[in-house]
């Protein structure tokens, strides 16, 4: 017990400090790495909770997937934030005011009176046996399938939307269609036109 405290500790600590990097470093591409520092110790939490389907999701979703994507698209586009920052000083009184109110919000609801361990019961351990996948999909198909059919629905609607965006026509973008460059003959492109030679002295 005294170990996995020691352990959570340890990655709540690297997890508050990979986040202040995130926000505070200057180079985006550091940035974004620090996020994935941020969400691998995540990752590490949730399975110290033995919810080692979130665990596995957050890591191959985010860190393999969205963070990919990330990094590539900082890099590729070279982001000039200098003129980002230099309104900095002047917001930042509103932003300190806000990260306050959103502390202050944080202790109401996350204090020992509402979350100790006198009103919240420690879980039990589970089995040896036990799988935390098998439970949240038998969960998920039985309880919750309609819910997770209708969710399933509008991110496919969402989906199509995005696409039919993406694929409209404009007026003012030439488009290719290969059909007709490889049905195209010698006549529609090349005109041979008969000149006389001339002699010249």
């Amino acid at each position: 017990m005294e170990f996995e405290r020691f352990i959570f500790y340890t990655f709540a600590a690297i997890l508050v400090f990979a986040a202040g990097r995130v926000i505070t470093v200057r180079n985006p591409v550091h940035a974004a790495l620090h996020l994935v520092l941020a969400f691998f110790t995540s990752a590490g939490l949730w399975l110290l909770l033995e919810a080692e389907f979130l665990a596995i999701t957050l890591v191959l979703v985010y860190v393999g997937a969205v963070m990919v994507l990330f990094l590539f698209v900082v890099m590729m586009l070279d982001i000039n934030t200098s003129p980002l920052r230099e309104g900095f000083i002047r917001y930042l009184p509103v932003g300190l005011g806000v990260a306050a109110l959103i502390m202050l919000e944080m202790y109401l609801v996350v204090r020992a009176r509402n979350f100790g361990a006198d009103v919240v019961a420690v879980p039990a351990r589970h089995a040896q046996g036990y799988s935390n996948v098998r439970e949240l999909g038998g969960v998920l198909y039985t309880d919750y399938v309609y819910p997770f059919e209708i969710a399933a629905v509008i991110l496919l609607v969402a989906i199509i939307a995005a696409i039919a965006l993406t694929m409209r026509k404009r007026p003012d973008t030439r488009y290719q269609n290969p059909v007709d460059q490889i049905a195209v003959k010698r006549a529609d492109r090349v005109r041979i036109v008969q000149m006389k030679s001339e002699d010249k002295q």
